[in-house]
């Protein structure tokens, strides 16, 4: 598996990632944390085979081809939405910046998949956002275009294609959001297991795992934490089972907005949107990384192959790399990929350091190869 190395501290002006591309050992490392630093349902993604022959990916100074008319000024940029991640003040930035519109999107990582593939003869989009395992499938399917931006080289190997047809531009961490004013004398859950209790019943949701990146990553997450494998889903496919039948909600959409109105009180997601909602709505809500440990969740981007504004689509991927991107991106407590120089407040506002130290860092591409058989068994065997 790929190993993410210790992170500096985000107060300490930059924060980094570093990863290697050796092989797998037989147990996940943990990576250190980073305490400085959506979606009506749609088919089932199916992988498509990957092409036999990789084109060079152009660099970031390869001439661009003209947009499609009426398309010079638009770019379309898949899986957006507008209070995750900060996209919304990125896009509005990008914007400013090079006076291309770029309207948020509210797709996640599945339907994106899916809508890249219902358009790959005539596609509409000009960029792409997933969740890293998301990514990989994107890129195998051959919906996605080689593109290399200034910053790429500092991405480290194994969080990025090396033809640049996906390249992580951010990452955070599984972990419970818990609205602790619904939850009242309740005591905060710390632990996997804590979930499957009485006093839970009908409280835990997260999303959909079989079209949000980080519903599988939630599954992911339990399954290593709980003593499983990336080929051994026993111990997450018996523990979703119990969670389930204790009343287990399943949101197709991007759900932050429901742990703060308390429709969900304790939602199973990225630790980023916790902060936000701690921090920045004033919510209710503690962010819990679980006692038994989680799981790292890198989000990538890519030029989608044929896009119809391919020369604007290199620019934003151009500007969420740049200093000015990954700054912008680290206003919502993310990781930023790239050292760059962040609000060391943002560090004051999240977990100590000791907190990620169970942090499971997987081999992503296996995390991939064994999504379909997750599908079945989830279906199977949790669903029913």
């Amino acid at each position: 598996m790929r190993k993410v190395s210790k992170l500096p501290l985000i107060g300490l002006t930059v924060v980094f990632l570093t990863a290697c591309a050796s092989a797998a050992p037989a147990q996940p490392p943990t990576a250190q944390a980073p305490s400085a630093t959506t979606n009506q349902e749609s088919p089932t993604p199916t992988t498509a085979p990957a092409s036999t022959e990789a084109a060079p990916a152009p660099t970031a100074e390869a001439p661009a081809p003209a947009p499609a008319e009426g398309r010079a000024s638009l770019v379309v940029a898949y899986n957006s939405p507008e209070k995750w991640a900060n996209w919304g003040g990125v896009l509005k930035a990008f914007t400013a910046k090079t006076g291309l519109q770029a309207p948020s999107d509210p797709k996640n990582s599945g339907q994106t998949l899916a809508a890249l593939k219902a358009e790959a003869t005539a596609p509409q989009a000009d960029t792409a956002y997933f969740g890293i395992v998301f990514g990989i499938q994107a890129a195998d399917a051959g919906l996605l275009e080689g593109y290399k931006p200034a910053g790429f080289d500092e991405i480290p190997e194994g969080l990025k294609d090396p033809e640049g047809r996906w390249m992580t531009i951010h990452q955070g961490t599984v972990a419970f959001l818990v609205n602790t004013k619904v939850l009242g004398n309740t005591p905060v859950p710390q632990c996997w297991t804590d979930l499957t209790k009485e006093e839970y019943k009908g409280k835990v949701g997260f999303l959909d795992p079989t079209q949000a990146a980080i519903g599988y990553s939630v599954a992911t997450a339990v399954n290593l934490a709980l003593g499983g494998t990336l080929d051994d889903w026993d111990p997450g496919i018996k523990y979703l089972a119990q969670l389930k039948a204790n009343g287990l909600q399943l949101p197709a959409q991007t759900a932050t907005a429901l742990v703060q109105q308390g429709e969900i009180p304790i939602l199973i997601d990225a630790d980023f949107n916790g902060y936000q909602l701690k921090n920045n709505n004033d919510a209710p809500v503690e962010v819990v990384i679980p006692c038994e440990g989680s799981l790292a969740i890198p989000y990538v981007i890519g030029l989608v192959k044929g896009a119809p504004n391919a020369a604007g689509g290199k620019k934003l991927l151009d500007f969420v790399l740049s200093d000015e991107g990954q700054m912008l991106f680290a206003q919502s407590y993310l990781r930023p990929v790239r050292p760059v120089a962040v609000d060391p407040s943002i560090a004051e506002k999240m977990l100590p350091s000791s907190a990620y130290e169970k942090v499971i860092v997987p081999d992503f591409a296996q995390m991939r190869a064994v999504q379909e058989k997750f599908i079945e068994r989830w279906k199977a065997e949790v669903i029913q």
